[in-house]
C-alpha cells in the first residue's frame, strides 16, 4: 500500500493556522484533549516528512494536527506550496483558519503585554494588517474558518470539540447563525441570506419587545408573503451544496441568516432552517444568534 493511501485511510492531517492572537494555543490544547497528536510551530518544509512518518507507523496513531503560523518567518511563505503538494497526493488534509477582528486582537495583545510578531517598530495594528495581507490566500483556501472574536477559551474549546471530536461519525457540522447587518457580516460565514425583504416586526408595537424565538414574532415573520417560499427554495438549493461539502471532505459550514438588527426576522427564519436541516441524515446542526440581546 502506498504512503498516500495509508495516511488517507488511517489518519487525518489538520493544519491549524491563522491570525496571531486568534486562539491557536487554545485550539491546540483542545485538540490534544480530544486525542489528537499536536505539533506546534512546525516549519512547512517538515509537513510531508511528518505525514510520511505517521503513515508508516506499525500501530494505530491518533490524528495529526500541526500548528503553523508566521512565527516560522521566511519559511512560512512556502506553506501553500507544501499544502498543494500534500493535496496532490490525496492525503486526508484539512486547513483550519482562525481569525478575529482587529479590536479583539489588539485587546488580546495588550492584555498579555506582548508585541505582534510582525509589528517591528510599528504598532500592533501595523502588525495585524501585515499578517492579514500575508495570510489572504491561505484564508481563501481554508476548509474551516472560525472567527474567535466573541469566543472565550471555553467556548472556543467547545466549538473545536463539536467539529473535531475523534469519535464523531462522518457528518457535516453546520452552524446556522442569525445576525444583524447593522453589526457587520459574520466573517466566518460560508453562505449568507438576507431576510430584509420581509416586513419588520419591529414596527409592530405589540411585537417589538419580543424576539424571533418567541412564538408571536415567529408566526408573524413566517406568515408573511414569500417567507415559506424562500425557506423551501433555499433548503432545496442548499442540499446539493451540502452534499458537495461532504464529498470534498469539508466538515464544518456556517450558514448566516441576516436582518437589520438580528433580533426578529433572521432569528425566526434561522430557527426554521435549522429545524429542517436537522432532518437530514449526514448533518449535525447547531444554532447561534450572534446579535440577539444587543438592542
Amino acid at each position: 500500500m502506498s504512503t498516500e493511501q495509508n495516511l488517507d485511510r488511517k489518519h487525518e492531517l489538520l493544519i491549524v493556522t491563522g491570525m496571531s492572537g486568534a486562539g491557536r494555543s487554545t485550539v491546540g490544547n483542545a485538540l490534544e484533549d480530544l486525542g489528537w497528536y499536536v505539533v506546534d510551530n512546525l516549519p512547512p518544509q517538515m509537513l510531508e516528512p511528518i505525514a510520511d512518518l505517521f503513515s508508516l507507523a506499525k500501530t494505530p496513531l491518533p490524528r495529526l494536527a500541526v500548528v503553523i503560523d508566521v512565527r516560522g518567518g521566511e519559511f512560512f511563505g512556502e506553506l501553500n506550496d507544501h499544502l498543494n503538494s500534500l493535496r496532490s497526493r490525496n492525503i486526508n488534509l484539512r486547513v483550519l483558519f482562525l481569525e478575529a477582528t482587529d479590536n479583539a486582537l489588539v485587546k488580546r495583545f495588550e492584555s498579555v503585554r506582548r508585541p505582534h510578531p510582525l509589528q517591528g517598530n510599528g504598532t500592533i495594528l501595523d502588525g495585524i494588517a501585515a499578517e492579514r495581507s500575508r495570510l489572504l490566500n491561505l484564508r481563501e483556501s481554508a476548509d474551516v474558518i472560525i472567527d474567535t472574536s466573541d469566543l472565550n477559551v471555553h467556548q472556543l474549546s467547545n466549538k473545536i470539540a463539536d467539529g473535531f471530536s475523534l469519535d464523531q461519525t462522518r457528518k457535516l457540522q453546520i452552524t446556522v447563525m442569525s445576525f444583524g447587518f447593522k453589526y457587520g457580516l459574520p466573517s466566518d460565514a460560508d453562505m449568507v441570506a438576507d431576510m430584509r425583504f420581509l416586513p419588520n416586526p419591529f414596527w409592530q408595537e405589540s411585537l417589538r419587545p419580543f424576539t424571533g424565538e418567541d412564538q408571536p414574532v415567529s408566526d408573524f415573520v413566517l406568515s408573511q408573503t414569500g417567507a415559506q417560499e424562500f425557506v423551501s427554495n433555499y433548503l432545496a438549493a442548499l442540499k446539493p451544496v451540502l452534499n458537495g461539502y461532504l464529498n470534498e471532505n469539508k466538515r464544518y459550514a456556517t450558514i448566516a441568516i441576516g436582518c437589520t438588527g438580528g433580533k426578529h426576522r433572521s432569528v425566526a427564519v434561522s430557527r426554521l432552517i435549522a429545524a429542517e436541516l436537522a432532518k437530514l441524515d449526514d448533518v449535525a446542526i447547531s444554532i447561534k444568534h450572534r446579535d440577539l440581546g444587543k438592542e
